[in-house]
Order: structure tokens, then C-alpha cells, then sequence
């Protein structure tokens, strides 16, 4: 598997396709090879189960085989299809979270549905989201609600973080590619009582904007083609950047921040954005980070 490689978790469920498609239109642009991942959780039955039934284990080689026939149609379809992108399918074996995020450390990005079945079931309701997006060494796409926006900007949540940083590189890069406009957005919260002596919600928003405005200077010189609007609202911020996310095509965070992103995956913020986002969700991790 190449490092450049883009991951997809795929079962043949409806959102499983969304999200192949999506990925196939990343690699069309980028010019990354993609693997389709069908993660085959194997559940062994064992002790006695009633008279007259035996020990056994499900699913039995047969099933197996029509996963591995359905993974590789879908990659052979999609390859022609997509003319000049490589596309492969495999079948892997193991619990699908735990697989994806050991798969996730050769691959360069990591695409998933919302919803899933078989080997995918529940994939994105609670904890196990949670496991997948915080501890995938790559960069994590979860594409949702069955379709995938192909207009609007592509919007990212800054709060000056390290992984916030990388999360703005991935997102201008995006942009560039898919030539529309970056739109910044950093909330911050005032103080509990904004009667606090001296305290200037204009300036308040004025020091949020320079210090963005100082993290994107080197990425507007680096696309200078990109045009950028900054949003700094006093807010939530999930709750912001899920309205924002009705006019995007793509949300970029980081997985942890500091002052209104602290947490991210940890509490409601990305939890929020995963399950109420209107468009896909990236989600960047530090470098190095596990």
C-alpha cells in the first residue's frame, strides 16, 4: 500500500459508494491511487448452542468469497470508469476500526461513508467513530448522508493549534484544486461576564483576525490564485461551523485545539460536526500524533 494512497472503507452499501466517488474525484485531481478496504469481521460462535448445532464460525468461505468478488467489481468498475486512476480492492480481516486505523498509517487519506452495513455496520454511530477519526494517522474524510456537495467553498476551523495549521494547509490545498474560494472560520468565546472592566468585543475580534491573518500569510503567498475570507465570531463553534458547512463543499478541522476548539475529539465538537455536518468532514491530526 503507498503512503500517497487514498483508503477507502467500502461495502457496497449506498453511503460506501458516496464516499468511493468522492475519493475517486480526490484522485482524479491529485492523481493518488485508491484501495477499496472491506474489513470482514469474522464472529466465531463457540460452546454449546442447542441440541443438534455445532461450534461454528459465520461468515463461511462462500460469503467470503462474494465480498471479494463484490470489492473487486466495484474497483474494476470504478477504474473504468475513472480512465488513468489506479484502483484496487482488497478484503481484510479484523474488528473495522481497529483495521482501519493500523491500514490508515501506509495510506495518505482515509474516506468513509456515514453509514454502512455488513462489515461496516454502525461504523459511524458513537465510540467507534470516535476511535477511527482520533487515532488514524492520516487525514480522515467521513462523507455524509448519502451525497457529497461538488459546489460552495471549502471551509476550515482555525483556533492556532498545531493540528488546526496542518488543518489549513489541507484545506487551501483543496481549494486550489478544486479552484474555489477558502473560508476561514475561528470563534472564540467572550468572557462569562461581559461586563468585565475593559473589556471590547470589536477588539476582541480585531486580535482573533490579525493572528489568522498572520497563520495565513505564508499559504496566500503559496496560492495566491486562492481567494480567502476570514469569519472571527464571538460562538460556538460547532454549532458555527455546521452552519457553515450548508454552503461548502468540505469542512477541514484538526483533531484537537486549543480555547473554542479544545476537545475536539474528545466531547461534542467533532461528534457534532460528524453527525450533523451538511457536507463531508475532514479531520487532521498532529504530525506524529497516535
Amino acid at each position: 500500500m503507498s503512503s500517497d494512497e487514498i483508503l477507502v472503507g467500502y461495502d457496497g452499501s449506498v453511503d460506501a459508494t458516496v464516499a468511493m466517488n468522492w475519493a475517486l474525484d480526490e484522485a482524479g485531481r491529485s492523481g493518488r491511487p485508491v484501495r477499496l478496504a472491506y474489513v470482514f469481521e469474522w464472529l466465531t460462535v463457540a460452546g454449546w448452542v442447542g441440541p443438534g448445532v455445532a461450534p461454528g464460525i459465520w461468515p463461511d468461505d462462500t460469503a467470503r468469497r462474494q465480498v471479494e468478488e463484490m470489492v473487486r467489481s466495484a474497483a474494476a468498475d470504478a477504474a473504468a470508469d475513472r480512465p488513468g486512476l489506479t484502483v484496487h480492492g482488497e478484503v481484510f480481516d479484523g474488528p473495522p476500526a481497529l483495521v482501519l486505523q493500523e491500514r490508515s498509517a501506509q495510506a495518505g487519506m482515509l474516506v468513509l461513508g456515514s453509514r454502512g452495513q455488513g462489515g461496516f455496520a454502525g461504523l459511524l454511530a458513537g465510540s467507534t467513530a470516535v476511535s477511527v477519526t482520533a487515532h488514524a494517522h492520516c487525514p480522515v474524510v467521513v462523507v455524509r448522508d448519502g451525497q457529497a456537495a461538488t459546489s460552495g467553498p471549502v471551509v476550515v476551523g482555525m483556533d492556532g493549534s498545531e493540528s488546526s495549521l496542518r488543518a489549513l494547509g489541507f484545506a487551501v490545498e483543496r481549494a486550489a484544486q478544486r479552484d474555489v474560494p477558502l473560508r476561514v472560520l475561528r470563534a472564540w468565546g467572550p468572557p462569562g461576564d461581559r461586563r468585565v472592566p475593559g473589556f471590547d468585543p470589536q477588539q476582541a475580534t480585531a486580535t482573533e483576525r490579525a493572528a489568522v491573518e498572520q497563520e495565513l500569510a505564508q499559504w496566500r503567498r503559496t496560492f495566491p490564485d486562492v481567494p480567502v475570507e476570514v469569519q472571527v465570531a464571538p460562538g460556538n463553534p460547532a454549532a458555527l461551523l455546521v452552519e457553515a458547512s450548508r454552503e461548502a463543499q468540505l469542512v477541514v478541522v484538526g483533531s484537537r485545539g486549543r480555547g473554542g476548539l479544545r476537545g475536539m475529539l474528545l466531547g461534542s465538537v467533532s461528534q457534532q460536526l460528524i453527525h450533523h455536518a451538511h457536507c463531508p468532514v475532514a479531520v487532521i491530526r498532529e504530525e506524529g500524533a497516535r
